[in-house]
């Protein structure tokens, strides 16, 4: 919220200096949208009596999401002068690599821990109960959902930047993230596992390595993805093998390959109890058709994406949200050709994402609408095609 006020102030400030209201390009149809479904959901909460506004004001979150991006990608401009993809995606992965370590801190240093539980609260109570990893704000699958986002990127940053691609240094850092986050971001949330698999097929797709002509930074690029994976391995199956809580956390990231390699059948606890129990549906029409408005407090027990969205403001409501997203990621995948497979990818995600848990990924898009392409006045524009 902080970042939100900052970042409508920068705004403010921007379009007086520029004369012109600095609005990023292309948000006015989303904003539209998220108005269309916040009212639907107050049509829900008022035709069933309930005083549950969790996503009748989504209308809201979405510009405190968008005055949060506009701060942040002000600061990165501030810094480095320009804004784009790869200086976001570097960042982006340089706070999820430090969310992973810091989380494997927190674990294994009590008086970090203290400190962190004294200044920030986050359900760690029920965190430290269930015996689960965190870090500062970053827990179970809303913390997922993100690495599998960051994920993505790298990959996509990988196999279609040509600056990076030259840069050994860049490469090699990216990787070191990229790894680090595909196994303690599992350990955080096992959700990180759909985004992993994600990025290892984007990557394998955009990086080159299996053309008919391969160029050499592919080669480079395959043969420093091949020495970082081997050592990622050897360090994890070392620290399996002698730390009794690394061990603990790699049988719960990976708890379906272990079935699979132990038992020969691919099942992990959670989904077995998301399985049998919380496939919750609506009981009558009307709530099939304009949900209960009832969200919060786990009234129904049930995490599923699915059954929540339509159980609150039923499929009316959840069309327009999800047609929200196909929209969205449609919109980049047309406006930044290179990633187009990327945003296609993001479209997908959302709807997996929904089969484990009721959130959005609306925070990334916000920040794409704040790079410079989308920010920058017309007579200003700069080509992105080699650098976005």
């Amino acid at each position: 919220m902080i970042l939100a006020v900052i970042g409508v102030a920068l705004a403010g400030y921007n379009s007086i200096k520029e004369e012109r209201i600095s609005m990023p390009k292309g948000i006015i149809i989303p904003a539209c949208i998220a108005v269309i479904f916040s009212i639907i959901c107050l049509i829900s909460i008022d035709i069933n009596h309930s005083d549950d506004y969790s996503y009748a004001s989504y209308i809201v979150s979405f510009f405190v999401w968008l005055g949060g991006a506009y701060a942040v990608c002000m600061t990165i401009k501030r810094v480095h002068g320009v804004v784009d993809f790869k200086l976001l995606t570097y960042y982006l992965a340089g706070v999820c690599l430090s969310q992973c370590i810091l989380a494997l801190m927190i674990d294994n240093i009590p008086v970090l821990q203290r400190l962190v539980d004294s200044v920030v609260r986050q359900g760690q109570e029920f965190l430290q109960e269930v015996d689960r990893l965190y870090g500062i704000g970053a827990s179970l699958d809303p913390a997922g959902v993100r690495f599998s986002l960051v994920l993505i990127m790298i990959a996509g940053l990988l196999g279609n930047d040509e600056e990076t691609r030259r840069n050994n240094l860049a490469i090699t850092l990216l990787l070191i993230a990229f790894f680090t986050i595909a196994v303690v971001g599992n350990m955080i949330s096992r959700t990180t596992i759909i985004g992993l698999g994600c990025a290892v097929v984007y990557f394998v797709i955009s990086s080159g390595l299996f053309k008919v002509l391969i160029k050499y930074d592919a080669i480079k690029l395959g043969v420093l993805f091949a020495i970082l994976l081997l050592s990622a391995i050897v360090i994890s199956v070392y620290l399996y093998n002698s730390s009794d809580a690394f061990y603990n956390y790699s049988r719960f990231a990976f708890e379906g390959f272990f079935n699979w390699a132990e038992k020969g059948e691919w099942r992990t606890s959670s989904t077995d109890k998301l399985n049998r129990e919380m496939w919750i549906w609506p009981q009558d029409q009307r709530t099939w058709i304009i949900g209960s408005g009832l969200f919060d407090d786990f009234i129904y027990s049930t995490d599923v994406g699915y059954c929540r969205f339509i159980l609150y403001c039923g499929l009316v409501g959840f069309s327009v949200f999800a047609f929200l997203f196909v929209y969205l990621g449609a919109f980049f995948a047309a406006k930044i050709p290179k990633y187009r497979i990327m945003f296609l990818i993001f479209i997908g995600l959302t709807f997996v994402v929904w089969l484990k848990v009721a959130t959005d990924i609306f925070f990334i898009y916000a920040l794409f609408f704040c790079l410079d392409q989308f920010i920058t006045p017309t007579k200003e524009e700069i080509s992105y095609e080699d650098s976005i």
